[in-house]
């Protein structure tokens, strides 16, 4: 249940963080020289333009709701004699007319098409939440993507500062007549080859600054602090609670559930033609030598006659069952869709840990402790000098793979949210909505009335 309220509070969460100034989260990101992840999720659910694109067109769709149910307005009419060609007895002609006509929906259609409007605003309510959804495991993607980039950048200098050493030492050993000038040529490439990947590196931390810059709609050279140390544990749940949480929750599923209630009510609403809704109307006259305002006061009803077009309604009636098997049809897709994603995800999230856990407890100590055995035996002349620029190159490439793999789980974490459609984690603020959770519910009340 707890995690059900967190996913009904978050458009309240959006609303509010809306409500702050725009330009508080977008200037404490770029304080200090650092950048947490805690402020990249508020800016850009606070300021992100297509969340707020979203929210207008919910507003808008529930705006619809009260027209959808109104009835028809009221006709007024009025005539008048303008000129008598022929002459007539006294009070033998109207000369003046005013008339009111009301259409009554006593058939309901005007409630069915509200409910219509009422299911297409929670399909748009919905359509919020996945933006919600998306912006957020995009925000945190982008900040493990620029996390990533300055640890490789790290990685790459300290490799820069090995690479030199070892350098270093081939030319004075070459110098000595104990090496070979390809040695000091190889040595001095991979040291050239490493400064061409610290400006790779150094663009793609641009990128992801200025990625992260328009998720916070905050101009894209807007400066941006080196990002704080942020990890994502894998949720304590199992695919079998996760399985019936994103049949439930995850808002794809959620809009072709609401299609299917659309066009249920439009079935309803087309087998409703076939009963014409009357229209009452009352009519005010006035005679030609009559000395009173109203000399006659009539009432009268009057309706179509649908049963003479029995193909036009009918047809109409088929095409709205059609459209309702449609939309079933496309129920089962979202759901079967939405178990595929859920299932490659978790196993993307377990290899991915995999990885994580053999770098860390195996991999990268065993390649730091080649490179080191290596270094002291080509230093006391019982290596190769191969064997020592092998090693090193071996663990070059095995700390940024390690460091790689760490982003990538952390990524596949983050997105695992926006897949199931539910929130794991708490967001900016929450823990000050969560104590009240009537806000929440008449969000998505309000969508729904």
């Amino acid at each position: 249940m707890k995690t059900i309220y967190l996913l009904l509070l978050n458009l309240t969460l959006a609303l509010s963080l809306q409500a702050a100034d725009p330009g508080d989260h977008g200037d404490r990101t770029a304080r200090g020289g650092s950048l947490s992840l805690s402020q990249v999720t508020a800016a850009a659910l606070a300021n992100n333009p297509a969340i707020k694109e979203t929210l207008r067109k919910w507003n808008a769709a529930r705006a619809r709701i009260p027209l959808a149910a109104a009835w028809d307005d009221p006709r007024l009419g009025g005539e008048s004699r303008v000129r008598r060609f022929v002459d007539v007895p006294p009070n033998a002609f109207m000369d003046q007319t005013v008339s009111v006509e009301q259409m009554v929906p006593i058939t309901g259609k005007n409630l069915a098409r509200a409910r219509v409007a009422a299911a297409e605003a929670l399909s748009a309510y919905e359509e919020v939440r996945r933006q919600q959804l998306d912006v957020i495991a995009g925000a945190r993607a982008s900040f493990f993507r620029l996390a990533n980039a300055y640890e490789q950048l790290e990685i790459n200098e300290k490799n820069i500062v090995s690479l030199k050493q070892i350098a270093d030492i081939s030319r004075s050993k070459y110098e000595a007549g104990t090496e070979t000038a390809a040695n000091v040529l190889v040595a001095e490439t991979d040291y050239s080859k490493l400064l061409e990947a610290q400006r790779d590196l150094e663009r793609q931390i641009s990128d992801e600054q200025a990625q992260l810059n328009t998720l916070m709609n905050r101009d894209a050279f807007a400066p941006l602090g080196q990002p704080a140390t942020a990890s994502i544990k894998t949720p304590e749940l199992s695919s079998a609670v996760l399985r019936p949480l994103v049949l439930t929750q995850r808002p794809e599923v959620k809009i072709a559930e609401a299609k299917i209630d659309i066009e249920q009510s439009k079935l309803q609403l087309a087998r409703r033609e076939w009963i014409p809704d009357p229209a009452l109307s009352v009519k005010a006259q006035r005679y030609n030598d009559a000395t009173q305002s109203v000399s006659e006061l009539d009432a009268g009803v009057s309706f179509t006659v649908p049963w003479v077009n029995f193909r036009k309604y009918a047809a109409g009636i088929r095409e709205a069952g059609e459209n309702v098997g449609a939309a079933e049809q496309a129920l089962d897709r979202s759901q079967k869709e939405a178990l595929r994603l859920l299932r490659d995800q978790l196993e993307k999230i377990e290899t991915l840990h995999h990885h994580v856990e053999l770098f860390r407890d195996k991999i990268v100590p065993q390649a730091q402790q080649a490179f080191e055995a290596n270094r002291l035996s080509y230093e006391s002349g019982k290596a190769a000098f191969l064997d020592w620029i092998t090693s090193q190159r071996n663990l070059r490439d095995v700390e940024a793979m390690a460091r790689q793999h760490l982003t990538d789980y952390q990524i596949a974490v983050a997105e695992l949210e926006a897949i199931v459609g539910a929130q794991f984690y708490p967001l900016p603020g929450a823990e000050i909505e969560t104590g009240n959770g009537q806000k929440g519910e008449s969000a998505k009340a309000g969508a729904k009335k």
